[in-house]
């Protein structure tokens, strides 16, 4: 893990050893507001800015897969007006980012229980997602109603009940066939997590996906994260070793 790198600019970055898929735990909203003596909600609010920049950040240095930790299956235990403020702001954020994702070329999906989200939010997640389809530049991927742990069970229960129609063997059960089966099937794994707020953990993300992730952790809270302190980190991910369990030669 690593503490807020010095800034940076795309310049210095090899773009050979980007990661392809950057992973955020998105952290910070509620401090980053009560420090300023406003509510919660202005700083949710001040978060969706920042999750722009990165988005935009993240496309112009070719980072082909970005992953955001917007709303948790554990969020749904927030204050309901807290909660019914966010569906807000997430709706609000997937009309108003249409035409720059089409600009871009950036194509949204969405991991998670959809099914537990409000219908209208629904809807319009489904329509933005119909609309930048065909869009092949990046992914964004946003983690709604997520959690690691629902997502874990849901994967053994599909595959279990393949297994007892006859449809594979335990034998036949491989990591493959484990990855196959979750929310995120056929997206590579993340190279890179970074968590905002100086959190120690991770916070039920990703559990399966970042088993080989570079971790760097920053005190920066999430509405203040920006452009500079995000090439700063991608910099010193490239100064990584990364070995999966190997030794160098």
């Amino acid at each position: 893990m690593s503490s807020n790198p010095s800034f940076s600019d795309s310049t210095q970055l090899d773009p050979q050893r980007l990661p392809t898929h950057v992973a955020i735990i998105m952290d910070g909203n509620g401090r980053w507001a009560k420090k300023r003596l406003l509510n919660r909600i202005q700083g949710h609010e001040k978060g969706a800015e920042t999750v722009r920049t990165i988005v935009r950040t993240c496309r112009e240095t070719g980072i082909a897969h970005l992953t955001l930790y917007a709303f948790s299956t554990e969020n749904w235990q927030r204050p309901k007006v807290e909660v019914e403020a966010l569906m807000v702001l997430l709706k609000r954020f997937l009309v108003e980012e249409q035409s720059e994702l089409m600009e871009n070329r950036i194509r949204l999906n969405a991991i998670g229980q959809i099914e537990r989200l409000p219908e209208s939010v629904r809807e319009q997640l489904h329509r933005t997602m119909h609309l930048t389809a065909e869009n092949r530049k990046m992914t964004l991927h946003l983690a709604l109603s997520y959690g690691g742990r629902s997502e874990i069970v849901r994967m053994v229960r599909t595959i279990a009940e393949t297994a007892a129609s006859g449809g594979i063997g335990g034998g036949d059960i491989t990591e493959e066939t484990v990855s196959r089966h979750l929310y995120t099937s056929g997206i590579p794994d993340p190279d890179l997590l970074i968590r905002t707020s100086g959190e120690m953990r991770i916070s039920n993300f990703l559990l399966w996906q970042i088993a080989y992730a570079e971790i760097f952790v920053t005190d920066t809270l999430w509405p203040d994260f920006g452009r500079e302190e995000f090439l700063a980190i991608l910099q010193a991910y490239q100064k990584r070793e990364r070995r999966f369990g190997r030794v160098k030669e």
